[in-house]
């Protein structure tokens, strides 16, 4: 942890409700490159940071010095125009670029707001080393899919189509193999107890998460496009703006994440041991496979879909 003694610390606690969130602003506002402060709360305030990175972008660092459960600290530091772009803009250009990342260990999807030099920090990685494998990335000559350049309706129904769909499919088999491999393997094996509880909470997280999008999210961000294009403005809606969902549904991706990497580092990056069977095999495969196309479905949402969908609501709300 950095040194924080000449850090101003703001305490949020004494400040009415109502103005918690805008001194706040006001005093990232002051704040000039490379300066930061610290909140104290009482409470984890994650909502605030969705709120900071959908108004002011990623142009802060969010580190928590205390987290509970009587007393939360963070400190926030406001990003130099040098700490160039996010992993996930650089991903969104270039999706050649994730394999790299994903080499490393690097989030692209849920962490994906993160700087280059802030990932690098964290995993203790090189940044020259990794930036100039991310620039050999992009000579090399490999066929992608232009996500980026596709109509934000097509981009919604093909993220439900392929990767909802992928999804509600996988679901079923994956819970009987991680359930089967943890009841058979379990007692040479402990932490194949811990994966089939942490794939129920992947499970019930995308499952109850879903819906949300096809039912609320993404037929308001089709009402934007259309309105876009018939030169109308619209109503602000129940929830007040699209930053909102969005909010929820970027904590819900990082909650799902966050399970998968668990399971991740409980099985060794899936490495089998000498007494797997089959089902044990297959179980780690598909795993692997579920994992992967997580890691896409999450890319389209936060680094595409969702920061044009923002964008496009300023232009036809009114």
């Amino acid at each position: 942890m950095e040194a924080t003694e000449n850090i101003e610390i703001l305490d949020v606690t004494i400040i009415e409700p109502r103005l918690k969130h805008p001194t706040i602003f006001e005093r990232f506002d002051n704040l000039k490159g490379g300066e930061a402060f610290i909140i104290h709360n009482d409470h984890d305030p994650k909502p605030l940071y969705y709120q900071l990175l959908g108004e002011r972008g990623n142009i802060f660092k969010w580190e928590y010095l205390e987290q509970g459960p009587a007393v939360w600290e963070v400190k926030i530091s406001k990003l130099t125009q040098e700490e160039g772009e996010t992993v996930g803009e650089l991903v969104a250009k270039d999706f050649r670029k994730a394999q790299v990342f994903k080499k490393y260990g690097i989030d692209f999807c849920c962490g994906g707001k993160k700087s280059v030099a802030q990932a690098c920090e964290e995993k203790g990685i090189d940044q020259e080393t990794l930036e100039k494998e991310l620039n050999a990335s992009t000579a090399a000559e490999t066929r992608e899919t232009d996500y980026g350049s596709w109509e934000l309706p097509f981009l919604a129904d093909y993220i439900v189509n392929m990767h909802h769909k992928y999804v509600r499919e996988a679901i079923p088999a994956l819970y009987e193999y991680t359930t089967k491999i943890a009841r058979v393997h379990g007692k040479q094996h402990p932490e194949l107890l811990e994966v089939a509880k942490h794939f129920v909470n992947v499970a019930n997280e995308l499952e109850a998460h879903m819906p949300k999008e096809e039912r609320v999210l993404f037929p308001f961000i089709k009402q934007l496009d259309e309105a876009k294009k018939q030169g109308i403005q619209l109503d602000r809606p129940p929830f007040g703006t699209i930053q909102n969902p969005i909010n929820m549904m970027e904590t819900e991706h990082e909650a799902a994440g966050g399970e998968l990497e668990a399971i991740r580092e409980l099985t060794n990056n899936y490495t089998l041991p000498a007494d797997a069977c089959a089902t044990y095999t297959v179980a780690f495969k598909k795993l692997q496979e579920f994992e992967a196309d997580l890691h896409r479905h999450i890319h389209l949402e936060n680094n595409l879909l969702f920061p044009k969908a923002l964008e496009l609501e300023k232009e036809v709300l009114k």
